[in-house]
């Protein structure tokens, strides 16, 4: 029996980046997220809606606090996730590196996923 591990492929990408590419450009980009979704290593994931639609909660002494937005202005935003199984952290990454958001600029974090 292979032992596997979980792995989060959390996507970050360029804000506008989808608005800057053509039609045809933005077709090929979702086969390519359709093509990572249907291997069966690919458990779950989803894309996230804007980061205008946020709401950030923290606490101050002892209250509540509720915020609209994102944490931080940043250069790249949390646009989506993907639960990979993998054998190994080399897999994963290999998984990663298909993921579209990588060569148009963006970054996806690759972490272990903690067991229950």
């Amino acid at each position: 029996m292979e032992v596997t591990m979980r792995y989060a492929l959390m996507i970050y990408s360029e804000p506008g980046t989808e608005e800057s590419l053509s039609d045809a450009e933005r077709a090929a980009v979702l086969a390519e997220y359709a093509a990572l979704a249907d291997d069966d290593r690919c458990l779950d994931g989803t894309w996230l809606q804007s980061m205008e639609t946020a709401t950030r909660l923290r606490t101050v002494g002892g209250e509540v606090l509720l915020s609209d937005g994102p944490f931080a202005d940043t250069k790249e935003v949390l646009g989506g996730f993907c639960l990979v199984e993998a054998a190994d952290v080399d897999e994963a990454l290999e998984l990663a590196a298909r993921v579209p958001a990588v060569r148009l600029g963006g970054t996806v974090e690759v972490r272990p996923v903690r067991k229950r």
